[in-house]
């Protein structure tokens, strides 16, 4: 059975609860509804309870494109997510920039001149820092941050199980080991950081019965990365180890339970630029980029948008004079409307978050032997 977040009267997550009971709190006036930035249904209390809590961890399935992510307690899955990571996105971002700035620097010399009277000059500070994460990298980590920042006001873990991987060479000399040793010192700020190493999650999800989709990887399901990460928040229940005088086994109790999934991007919107790459007509580059429009709406905006006899909700990704562009969650340009009609729904929150309630991961969980 789904469980309902819910927070205390201070504003504190505790432990989640069934449906039948939140919906009695909300009937009896002891809760209120809440919003959080996923978008998940969830109460807060107006009259004092108990707020002991139980271990609860998230896993973090770290990767180059994608990200899985899962909330777990010993009895239920709370959430599962699977991050759309900007990595390419930002790379050719960066390209783009780099080859910009290489035209104006082209363009600024004057080649009629001795090379050594040009407008060359030595550099004037040293900006090879080293130790330096690559933007495309940082980006992926955000994300990640971002995501579990908003789960702290959700659900009460103090535990992330992190995935860790080992590359050859000096660390220093690897982007993602780099990237990967700053993220683990970011994330102590949420509590305890188990790092767990690929093959044992691997074991662990064999030992819970998960079925992962190991091709189309791109696959925005449970099965693909998803379950990575509740494998890794199953770490902290149980283990491998002595189960007697005789035999070595696994040994815990850990129940894995369909739980709501959520698919987390960020909107790829385009950062002010002076001017468009490519010069139009009469030599004059328009403005391009920026997060804000001239009637109101930012850019990421969830809103609802009528044409005709048509109604549509999608996120603002762009606007003319006097007309608004609307994407759907893919970012594919849903139309044009009039700003008159067009209504605010939700203020951007850096996110687009698609909702899948009831996923089943199809995993059996594990209890000791004798009790299964």
């Amino acid at each position: 059975m789904l469980r309902v977040p819910v927070l205390s009267k201070l504003g504190l997550p505790i432990m989640p609860t069934k449906p039948g009971r939140a919906r009695r709190w909300l009937k009896e006036g002891k809760a209120r509804i809440v919003h959080n930035d996923f978008g998940i249904f969830q109460i807060q209390l107006t009259v004092d309870a108990g707020e002991e809590t139980q271990p609860i961890v998230v896993g973090v399935d770290p990767g180059k494109l994608y990200t899985g992510i899962g909330v777990q307690s010993a009895k239920f899955t709370l959430w599962l997510a699977h991050l759309q990571l900007p990595f390419k996105t930002v790379k050719d971002r960066m390209e783009q920039r780099a080859m910009m700035r290489r035209g104006r620097r082209g363009r600024r010399i004057n080649r009629k001149v001795a090379f050594n009277k040009r407008a060359h000059r030595q550099k004037r500070f040293d900006n090879r820092r080293g130790n330096k994460i690559p933007p495309s990298i940082r980006a992926n980590r955000d994300l990640e941050w971002r995501v579990l920042n908003e789960l702290t006001v959700i659900f009460p873990f103090e535990t992330v199980a992190y995935e860790v991987v080992k590359a050859g060479g000096d660390k220093g000399f690897s982007p993602v080991m780099v990237g990967q040793v700053w993220q683990l010192e970011r994330l102590e700020a949420f509590g305890n950081v188990k790092q767990v190493q690929g093959w044992e999650t691997a074991q662990i999800r064999t030992q819970l019965g998960l079925e992962k989709q190991k091709h189309s990887k791109g696959d925005a399901i449970p099965a693909t990365h998803a379950v990575d990460g509740i494998a890794l928040a199953c770490s902290v229940f149980i283990k491998y180890g002595i189960t007697s005088h005789s035999s070595m086994g696994w040994k815990g109790d850990v129940a894995i339970t369909p739980a709501p999934f959520a698919v987390i991007r960020r909107p790829p919107i385009s950062r002010r630029q002076l001017h468009l790459m490519a010069p139009a007509k009469g030599g004059i580059r328009r403005k391009y980029g920026g997060t804000v429009t001239r009637h109101g709406f930012r850019k990421g905006d969830y809103v609802e948008a009528t044409q005709s006899d048509k109604t549509y909700r999608g996120w603002v990704s762009g606007d003319t004079e006097k007309q608004i562009s609307v994407s759907d969650v893919n970012w594919k340009r849903l139309g044009q409307f009039s700003k008159n009609k067009v209504r605010l729904i939700r203020r951007t929150t850096g996110l687009i978050v698609t909702n899948q309630y009831k996923a089943s991961t199809k995993g059996r969980g594990f209890k000791p032997t004798g009790v299964r």
